[in-house]
């Protein structure tokens, strides 16, 4: 009975692994690499009993035995992005398969004349900002733990500045002629959050009297901004 009880039991669990995926993360990677795929079939390496298939970081891994070079190259960041939106900036990441679970991405930043990626946040990295070209004003803010204070510094080619895991933080052309910088970050996905948008431009929004009263300004200036960083139909009065 103790033997049939058990038999029984185990079918069990494995039926309740069959119907669902299941999401793992190690701190420390268990495998040499894992190269992100979006195929879930027999070429994915973590397959148990063929039943379960084990994300790692959100991704399936691809059978290392068909990885090659190219999984952990990627071009085109000496292409110029193009900057003609209202702040007058554009990020081109480098999208390399190769990067899941290694905790590191890298990004092309080019930014017009006045174009600036205002008050952001990272939640899950820290960022080092290398300039290529131009004249760049950049920054980021402590926390009230240290009395909100500025860091800022004027770069130019060849400089590096580097910002804080989860603080405020801006970068700003103040040259007269485009300006090129490479960002790294120590997260494959380390998120982004404009301070402005999230504020002023959230689903559903947030009671302008809120707002109004927390960033001391009138409440017609409040609707004016919610017009400016959400589309008039997500403005819920």
């Amino acid at each position: 009975m103790k033997d049939l009880f058990q038999c029984f039991l185990a079918k069990i669990i494995l039926v309740a692994l069959a119907s669902s995926f299941v999401s793992c993360y190690d701190p420390s990677p268990l495998q040499d690499y894992c190269v992100a795929t979006n195929e879930t079939n027999s070429n994915s390496s973590l397959h148990f009993f063929s039943f379960l298939v084990v994300f790692v970081n959100g991704r399936f891994c691809k059978d290392p035995k068909l990885v090659t070079s190219n999984d952990f190259f990627a071009s085109g960041l000496n292409i110029p992005g193009n900057t003609s939106n209202r702040l007058g900036f554009f990020v081109n990441p480098a999208n390399i398969p190769g990067f899941n679970t290694l905790g590191v991405a890298i990004a092309r930043i080019d930014f017009a004349p006045g174009g600036q990626i205002p008050p952001h946040i990272h939640p899950r990295a820290s960022e080092i900002l290398l300039v290529i070209k131009g004249k760049l004003l950049v920054g980021f803010v402590s926390s009230n733990e240290y009395n909100y204070t500025l860091f800022s510094k004027i770069l130019y080619p060849g400089d590096v500045f580097v910002f804080p895991i989860g603080l405020v933080q801006f970068h700003a052309n103040i040259g007269k002629k485009n300006a090129i910088a490479i960002g790294a970050v120590g997260s494959q996905n380390p998120g982004f959050i404009s301070v402005g948008d999230a504020v002023f431009g959230s689903r559903p929004s947030i009671d302008p009297k809120i707002l109004s009263k927390a960033f001391a300004l009138d409440i017609n200036i409040v609707r004016y901004l919610r017009t400016v960083f959400s589309p008039q139909d997500d403005i819920v009065e």
